[in-house]
């Protein structure tokens, strides 16, 4: 989640033990701050989406599929800077050759192409296995023809040089102080399914990512005075001869994505009564007893959550802690909390891992299906009951639907963390009512084994609804604008 002050941010119910730590802690979550600068239009004549009016192939799988990453990237005596190579490999699974791929530079979504003489903050150069054009949608989106088609069940690679550079801003991609985050930084190949390329502008008040599952193997070289939490299981070796430098090699298996941090961290390790190892980096002027409750939080949610949905199946995650993060930030395996003496949004993010990491979503096109179903973990783990979803007159406006995606809320911010984040949550609850809560738990649990490493749609989670009850759901996604 990245969140945002809103003064539109409906009330939400008390927790029955008393609106008090919990429940400030709950709306510290939704409406703390995040700039508001970003790009929200592609440039004229880049694709910036799939092709309005394109035939639908229902059977046509997402691709390039089975993303394999291997990066070594060294670091300036503070973490501003990192430069190595790249290599990523792929499978086509559409049965169309493919011709080409994306890699989508999210991390010059705030800055474009470059400011006052500035270049980009991610930078890619001698590409091979394949020729790039001129990077597009802002700088955020490089085209790299393949050498041949490349046919269905087929794999290959793309490797270039990589250099970024940190920005000067506390925000995911940003520093606070002594402490840089590396969050959307790392390359990605952008997806393309049934609607063609995603090829969607930044937004920086939400997110605008889609991935699909893919493998890490990630080496990161930096002065030893520095802690790097990372996405993925960490080991650490330092280099001989008194160089001063440390190597952090970091797996992941079957994430969407590769944060990681850089700082002189104060750290601690647990280990959940389920056996998940909580790695927690706090900068030292974090409040002692807001570490101490995202710590305590982050040990109880992710077993709570692993018991609702399924087992955490990366086995480690890191919490970073500092004052000064605007909220919080999801990523594999490592979220990011801005954090006073009440703690943060451990909870909220923590849900994450699961809506939108293990079970993935196109974030630009269909941002409810996880920032309404962490919302919504993050409410009951509260025991925030009695939700009830707003009468159809206190909709903020008559084209406000759960199911807009950003380019809608793009113009309509207020209206945004309102709706997802409001109202979203009380769909969900009042769909619990309905249903049962019984019934609504097994379908929670169901839909996240069914889509494990997949991707979740409107679709598919309203066949999913119907499936469990002899109830016409039809009237109940109307009322609820769930298009």
């Amino acid at each position: 989640m990245s969140s945002v002050v809103s003064s539109a941010m409906p009330s939400l119910p008390s927790s029955p033990t008393g609106p008090s730590r919990t429940g400030r802690r709950l709306l510290v979550a939704l409406l703390a701050m995040l700039a508001t600068a970003g790009s929200t239009v592609a440039e004229a004549g880049t694709p910036s989406g799939p092709t309005p009016g394109a035939a639908v192939r229902a059977a046509e799988p997402a691709t390039p599929d089975r993303p394999s990453y291997d990066v070594k990237l060294r670091a300036d005596g503070d973490g501003s800077h990192w430069a190595g190579r790249q290599t990523v490999s792929f499978r086509n699974a559409s049965s169309r050759p493919l011709r080409e791929v994306y890699i989508r530079l999210w991390g010059n979504g705030e800055d474009g192409c470059g400011t006052s003489g500035r270049p980009s903050p991610v930078r890619v150069s001698h590409v091979r296995g394949g020729t790039p054009g001129r990077p597009g949608v802002k700088c955020t989106a490089l085209r790299i023809a393949l050498p041949r088609p490349l046919a269905r069940g087929e794999r290959t690679a793309v490797s270039f040089d990589v250099a970024l550079t940190v920005p000067a801003r506390n925000n995911r991609f940003g520093r606070e102080g002594a402490f840089r985050f590396l969050g959307n930084a790392l390359p990605v190949l952008a997806v393309h399914d049934a609607r063609g390329w995603h090829l969607d502008p930044y937004v920086s008040y939400g997110e605008s990512f889609y991935t699909l599952a893919s493998d890490f193997r990630v080496r990161l070289d930096h002065p030893s005075a520095l802690k790097v939490p990372a996405t993925g299981s960490t080991w650490t070796w330092t280099r001989p001869g008194g160089t001063g430098r440390t190597v952090t090699h970091s797996v992941a298996k079957r994430v969407r994505d590769f944060a990681w941090a850089a700082g002189p961290f104060r750290t601690a390790t647990q280990t959940s009564p389920d056996g998940v190892r909580v790695k927690s980096y706090w900068s030292p002027n974090t409040p002692a007893a807001g570490v101490r409750l995202n710590r305590k939080d982050g040990v109880a949610a992710i077993d709570r959550f692993g018991r609702e949905f399924g087992r955490y199946p990366y086995g480690e995650i890191d919490l970073v802690m500092t004052p000064g993060f605007a909220g919080g930030m999801e990523y594999p395996g490592l979220v990011i909390l801005g954090t006073d003496s009440e703690g943060g949004a451990t909870v909220h993010e923590i849900a994450h891992q699961w809506w939108y990491g293990v079970v993935g979503n196109d974030e630009y096109n269909s941002p409810w299906l996880d920032e309404s179903f962490a919302q919504y973990a993050n409410a009951r783990y509260y025991r925030w009951d009695g939700f009830e979803c707003s009468p159809d007159d206190s909709w903020p406006s008559a084209t406000a639907a759960l199911t807009n995606s950003m380019a809608y809320w793009s113009t309509h911010r207020g209206e945004y963390f309102q709706v997802v984040y409001g109202i979203g949550p009380c769909v969900l609850a009042d769909l619990e009512h309905v249903l049962g809560a019984g019934t609504m738990a097994r379908l929670i649990k169901k839909y996240a084994h069914d889509h494990w490493y997949g991707v979740s749609t409107t679709v598919d989670f309203k066949k999913a609804a119907q499936s469990m009850t002899h109830r016409d759901l039809g009237p109940f996604w109307r009322k609820h604008r769930i298009r």
